[in-house]
């Protein structure tokens, strides 16, 4: 694998974790401090990625992967993530900010194993490449930490501005990721089968 592609990748799991790991960690902070949120309302947005999670590989193994160059469906999905992100920092009713978020996860998610996929076709040796691709995700995700806390915004909006410039920011830059084009149509498409079960 070129240095320059590595560079990229290694790049895009960063971005790609350090957005989840910006809004996620603090989210129920913020509910209660400017929603006023109830336990069971902050438990329902919580549960939003997780319906998000379920859904997703039919998106993923339906659509994206065999019509779409991955790369630029994930920067696409990314810069609409960062609208919506920032669209929840100006929201004031719990219930309209629960569908945000699910409308987000619904974006967010499908992005993993998008970069998943983008990652595993520049490799020539997945098995010892992919790990020191992969752990840049982790970096991601404690370096957000370490800024919240640095900055002391954890019980702000600033958490759901900062996630959202990072989404922009992998929007543009995923257009720019090595090109991963489209598997195709595959015969007999079915819905089991992009969720693994056959």
């Amino acid at each position: 694998m070129k240095p320059v592609v590595f560079t990229k990748l290694s790049l895009m799991m960063l971005l790609e974790y350090f957005i989840w790991g910006s809004w996620y960690v603090t989210m129920g902070t913020y509910m209660s401090e400017f929603l006023h949120s109830s336990g069971v309302q902050i438990g329902a947005a919580y549960s939003a990625l997780a319906i998000a999670t379920m859904i997703s590989p039919f998106f993923v193994g339906m659509v994206a992967d065999r019509f779409f160059a991955a790369q630029r469906i994930m920067g696409v999905l990314h810069i609409l993530g960062a609208v919506l992100l920032y669209m929840a920092t100006q929201i004031t009713d719990n219930t309209t900010f629960y569908w945000l978020i699910v409308v987000y996860s619904l974006m967010y998610m499908p992005t993993i194993a998008l970069s998943n996929s983008i990652a595993f076709q520049q490799m020539t040796d997945p098995g010892k490449q992919f790990p020191w691709i992969r752990v840049f995700g982790t970096l991601g995700w404690i370096v957000a930490g370490i800024m919240i806390g640095k900055l002391g915004i954890e019980k702000t909006h600033y958490t759901f501005e900062m996630a959202a410039i990072a989404s922009l920011s992998l929007g543009v830059i995923s257009f720019i990721l090595p090109h991963t084009p489209p598997k195709g149509k595959m015969p007999e498409t079915k819905a089991t089968s992009a969720i693994g079960t056959e």
